[in-house]
C-alpha cells in the first residue's frame, strides 16, 4: 500500500509561515528561487503511517517523517503546527472515497536522528483514522488505500542565524503496525489464509513445546469472493479487533510461558460452511504443529461471533483435540436446525472440553439467551461471563463486541482470569 505524495513548499528566509503548493505541482517560483530564498535544507521526506489496533478497530495514530535534512534542524523549532496532515481513504474494491479530511496533529516529537513523529488524534468516535471500511451489503471489512498529504506549514530553523529547513516533497511508505506486523503470512496446502505469531525463543515451551492459541475471527473479517469481487487479503482478522493480538502481548505470553497464535481467515464466513471450514482449520493447526514445537496438550480455540460458533463446531468435530474452548458472543443456530449453521443440543451436551462462554446481555446481533446462555446450560461444567454491556476505558461499545473483554483479559472466575485459566489447563 504505497502511495506517492509530492508537495513542494516555498518558505522565504525568516518568514513565519510558508506558502504550500497544490498537490503534485511546484509552488509558484519554486523552480527559479535562489538558494538563499529557499533556505538551507530543501529535501524529500519519507512518510510512514503508523497504526494501532484499538478496541474499536485499527486506526492510524501517527505519521513518522524521515529525512536527512531534519538532522540539521534546531529541535526547539518543531511544534505541533509545523506540519499539517490531510488524508483520503479509498475502498480498493469500489474505488469510492470512504472518507477525506484533515487529521488533527496533537503533538510533534523527535524520535530519532532526522526523524519526527506526528501524533494524530485517535480513539473511539474519532473520524478519519480507520484503516478498514465495513461494506454492509456484503458484511465484510476491507483494508483501505490511504493517501496522506503532508504540508510543512511553518519553517524549521536550520544552521545559521537566518537558515531554514524546508521539506519540499513527501513520499508515503507502507502502513506500519508493529503488533500486526509481528504475525507472519501463510496459507495452507489447500489455500486457507492464516497469520501466525511466534513466541520469543526463551518462551517456546521447553521439552514439550509451546502452547497454541487458535483465534477464529468474526463474520466481517473473511474474504469477499462474491458479487464480482476477488478479495482475500489475510489482513482483516488482525486489524478489525484485538482478539488475536491480545494473546501476543507480553502479559499473555508471560502467562502462557510462550504461545504461538494462529489466526486463520475464512474465504467467506465460518457460519456459511462450518462443515467445510472445520477440516481446513484443522489442516492449518496441523501444518503449524508440524513446523513448530507445539505442545499437543495445550491447543486452545477462541472465537468471536462467527468464530464463537466455529470454536464450538471445532470442539464438536474434534472432542479430544483442544485444551479449552472460549466462544465469545457465539451463534449456535436455530433449534430446529433450519439455519445454515447449527450446533445441536446433543453436541453441546456431549462436550467435555473445558469451556468459558462470554457475551453481553445487550447484544442485539446474536441473542445471548438463545445462544450463549443456551450453550452454557447444556455444556457440563462450563463457565459463563455475561456482562450487562460492553464498556472499556469509559467508552461504550455495541453489545455484540464482548470480544473486547477477552482481548483485555477481563473475565474472571474463581479468582482466575480467562487467560490464566487457559494457560493452566491441559487436555
Amino acid at each position: 500500500m504505497r502511495t506517492p505524495i509530492t508537495r513542494r513548499t516555498l518558505l522565504v528566509t525568516g518568514a513565519a509561515v510558508g506558502a504550500s503548493a497544490v498537490l503534485g505541482a511546484p509552488a509558484a517560483g519554486a523552480a527559479t528561487a535562489p538558494a538563499a530564498a529557499r533556505g538551507d535544507g530543501h529535501r524529500a521526506a519519507l512518510v510512514t503511517p503508523v497504526a494501532e489496533v484499538l478496541d474499536g478497530g485499527e486506526q492510524v495514530t501517527a505519521l513518522v517523517i524521515a529525512s536527512g535534512a531534519l538532522g540539521r534542524v534546531e529541535r526547539s523549532s518543531l511544534t505541533s503546527s509545523t506540519f499539517a496532515v490531510h488524508v483520503v481513504a479509498t475502498n480498493p474494491l469500489t474505488g469510492d472515497v470512504a472518507y477525506e479530511q484533515d487529521r488533527v496533529v496533537t503533538a510533534a516529537r523527535w524520535t530519532g536522528p532526522g526523524e519526527v513523529t506526528l501524533d494524530l488524534e485517535h480513539g473511539w468516535g474519532v473520524d478519519g483514522g480507520s484503516t478498514l471500511q465495513y461494506m454492509g451489503a456484503f458484511g465484510r471489512n476491507v483494508l483501505l488505500d490511504l493517501d496522506h498529504t503532508v504540508t510543512q506549514a511553518e519553517p524549521l530553523r536550520g544552521p545559521g542565524a537566518r537558515g531554514v529547513v524546508v521539506l519540499d516533497s513527501f513520499r508515503q511508505g507502507d502502513l506500519s503496525d508493529p503488533e500486526v506486523d509481528a504475525f507472519t503470512y501463510h496459507a495452507t496446502t489447500s489455500g486457507l489464509n492464516y497469520r501466525l505469531f511466534s513466541p520469543e525463543r526463551r518462551h517456546r515451551g521447553g521439552r514439550r513445546g509451546a502452547a497454541l492459541v487458535v483465534w477464529l475471527h468474526g463474520g466481517g473479517e473473511g474474504g469477499l469472493l462474491t458479487g464480482g469481487y476477488d478479495y482475500y487479503d489475510n489482513e482483516a482478522q488482525l486489524r478489525a479487533n484485538r482478539g488475536a493480538l491480545g494473546f501476543a502481548t507480553r502479559e499473555a505470553q508471560d502467562l502462557f510461558g510462550g504461545a504461538y497464535v494462529l489466526a486463520p481467515q475464512a474465504t467467506s464466513a465460518w457460519m456459511q460452511d462450518g462443515d467445510g471450514f472445520a477440516p481446513q482449520i484443522l489442516e492449518a493447526i496441523e501444518e503449524v504443529a508440524a513446523a513448530h514445537r507445539i505442545d499437543a496438550s495445550r491447543v486452545h480455540v477462541v472465537g468471536c461471533s462467527n468464530g464463537g460458533y466455529m470454536s464450538l463446531k471445532m470442539v464438536a468435530e474434534h472432542p479430544d483435540r483442544f485444551a479449552t474452548s472460549t466462544p465469545i458472543c457465539c451463534g449456535i443456530g436455530p433449534r430446529d436446525g433450519s439455519g445454515g449453521y447449527f450446533i445441536s443440543d446433543a453436541e453441546l451436551a456431549a462436550m467435555t472440553t473445558p469451556t468459558w462462554l462470554v457475551a453481553s446481555a445487550d447484544d442485539t446481533t446474536l441473542d445471548p439467551e438463545d445462544n450463549t446462555v443456551h450453550a452454557h446450560e447444556r455444556i457440563a461444567g462450563s463457565i459463563m461471563s455475561l456482562y450487562d454491556g460492553v464498556v472499556w476505558d469509559a467508552n461504550t461499545y455495541p453489545g455484540h463486541w464482548s470480544w473486547i473483554y477477552v482481548a483485555r483479559n477481563d473475565p474472571r472466575h474463581a479468582g482466575r482470569s480467562v487467560w490464566e485459566w487457559m494457560a493452566r489447563t491441559r487436555r
